[in-house]
């Protein structure tokens, strides 16, 4: 017997870039952190940053989001496990989130999300071998207007069924092209990544893409600017049967 034994602890401290890549990074950073009055506030957006890197936030992108920011490594994984849209572990070019919340699962997404695992052959934050797609369940994705509703790398793919989920994942895999049902193009995982570190979105007819809410979540909105008449939310009640109502009655 060797003698050795492993626990699983990671090897301290993290490994750092090599040095053209920390140093791209700093720049990055720099312009990051001037966009607030404190440094601490960059911490969302940098962990978007080192998740465009390799992408996943990576024991090396927690130590120099710490670095930059002054900050402990304790401090930065607070929050990097905190959120689930900064992945912990390598996945795939595509994240496949599906909405199983309570009205798109009676929509149909639960069905959605059982035959994806099946088609893909992986289970929920599971990656296909080729590294193409992650696939997880999502607890709302705040488009209950397009319920069931599949995103592909935050891009909404709404009013979807277990057939045509499968098909855009099979084309995604393909490598043909899929396109949102509003929204931006699709792009790659890390590229997706930079835009939310907040850097400019250089696709093509991005930046003027609609991907609005739907017409049942802004009749709030719009009856409080009165451009809607107020409508029933219920159908009358019916009186019962053998009830005699009167304008004396006041009803």
């Amino acid at each position: 017997m060797s003698g050795e034994v492993s626990l699983g602890i990671p090897e301290m401290p993290a490994p750092d870039y090599p040095a053209d890549v920390r140093a791209r990074l700093e720049n990055d950073a720099r312009e990051v952190i001037a966009r607030y009055p404190g440094s601490r506030s960059a911490l969302l957006p940098l962990l978007h940053l080192v998740q465009s890197e390799e992408g996943y936030v990576t024991r090396t992108g927690i130590r120099f989001c710490a670095e930059v920011l002054d900050l402990t490594t304790a401090e930065v994984t607070a929050v990097a496990t905190f959120y689930t849209m900064y992945r912990r572990k390598p996945s795939g070019e595509y994240q496949v989130g599906v909405c199983t919340n309570t009205l798109c699962a009676v929509m149909g997404g639960d069905a959605i999300f059982e035959e994806l695992q099946q088609h893909l052959g992986i289970g929920n934050d599971e990656t296909t071998a080729d590294g193409k797609v992650t696939l997880e369940h999502i607890e709302c994705n705040a488009a209950c207007d397009f319920a069931p509703v599949v995103m592909v790398n935050w891009e909404f793919f709404d009013n979807q069924t277990p057939e045509s989920a499968k098909a855009m994942v099979d084309d995604l895999i393909a490598g043909r092209e899929v396109r949102p049902t509003r929204g931006a193009p699709l792009c790659g995982y890390r590229q997706t990544a930079r835009i939310l570190a907040g850097f400019p979105d250089e696709r093509e007819g991005a930046v003027e893409a609609g991907g609005g809410a739907g017409p049942a979540s802004l009749a709030g909105l719009k009856l409080h600017r009165g451009e809607v008449a107020a409508a029933r939310v219920v159908p009358p009640r019916a009186e019962p049967a053998g009830t005699d109502v009167t304008e004396e009655d006041g009803e």
